[in-house]
């Protein structure tokens, strides 16, 4: 198993970048991640002023996918995440869903123990060790990692865990994976803009879908596909997401638009990913029952 360190990190996802690995479909990776403080947050002492702000939500990588070329889909296997026994949170003025309200900033240390994150001495929250930036670079241009598109990035979506796939477009040869930002747990929305921010490894690997691309990443859970789309607003967002959900029903069953529009009211469960960044995050879950990946991988980029 190859492993990549922490400290090849990128702060876009681009073209531009070497690739410090190549890897083949089926290889299992390891890659270390800093939190998404860049490691700079040692205690609740820390001030948020201190901060090299050009060093936060880096992502490790890029690594080159050996036979992924422009037009085919990326399948990454998040196999497991693995996280140490402390992690940090923050509040930072003029940031998260409250940023209109005045408020000074905050830094928590959270100690983490057998599986429950202890926010205080008697009050815990299960953990669920996800990632929040994961994606591939675009076919133009750079994009922060603290952003996100239809490349992926910055999704913070708490349900990317171990025992998950997501299928990725991929624009440039190589596809240039890469990921970071690690939360202990996140609830849906990240409406303080930070959740339980760590350090950790991920393992995982890689297959490709030749010749067909989906148009926003799917993510595949136990039981569901969720379309993660974004907009520059919630309602951008969700419109897109159902949109895709819409296309996808009308190819599954060779229905009219209004046809998919009526039964994706019933069945398409819209959840919110997050509402801190520019760009607001929406996912449109889909019961597995009920679509088949052909549907959703859907054509050439």
């Amino acid at each position: 198993m190859k492993r990549i360190s922490a400290r090849k990190v990128i702060y876009s996802f681009s073209r531009k970048h070497k690739p410090v690995e190549h890897v083949t479909t089926k290889e299992k990776v390891l890659l270390e991640t800093e939190d998404a403080f860049g490691g700079q947050v040692k205690d609740e002492n820390m001030s948020i002023e201190q901060l090299d702000w050009t060093k936060v939500n880096g992502a490790t990588g890029p690594v080159f996918v050996d036979e992924a070329k422009p037009g085919d889909t990326l399948v990454v296997a998040i196999e497991e995440i693995r996280i140490p026994d402390k992690g940090v949170i923050a509040v930072i003025p003029n940031q998260g869903a409250l940023r209109n309200k005045s408020f000074s900033a905050v830094v928590k240390i959270i100690p983490l123990h057998e599986g429950q994150v202890h926010f205080e001495r008697e009050i815990k929250v299960k953990a669920n060790p996800m990632i929040g930036t994961i994606g591939v670079a675009p076919l133009v241009g750079e994009i922060p990692t603290g952003s996100l598109g239809r490349h992926g990035g910055n999704m913070d979506v708490k349900e990317v865990t171990s025992r998950t796939k997501l299928y990725l477009p991929v624009f440039v040869e190589g596809a240039l994976f890469a990921a970071g930002d690690l939360h202990a747990v996140q609830a849906d929305g990240e409406v303080c803009v930070s959740a339980v921010e760590v350090p950790g490894e991920i393992i995982l690997s890689f297959d490709i879908i030749k010749g067909k691309s989906v148009s926003w990443p799917i993510l595949e859970t136990q039981n569901s596909y969720a379309i993660l789309a974004c907009g520059d607003s919630l309602d951008e967002a969700s419109a897109l997401a159902v949109d895709a959900a819409v296309e996808a029903f009308m190819r599954e069953y060779n229905w009219s638009f209004e046809k998919a529009y009526m039964f994706s009211s019933l069945v398409v469960d819209l959840k919110v990913n997050q509402v801190v960044d520019p760009k607001k995050g929406i996912r449109a879950n889909i019961p597995k029952s009920l679509m088949s990946l052909e549907s959703l991988c859907h054509g050439n980029s």
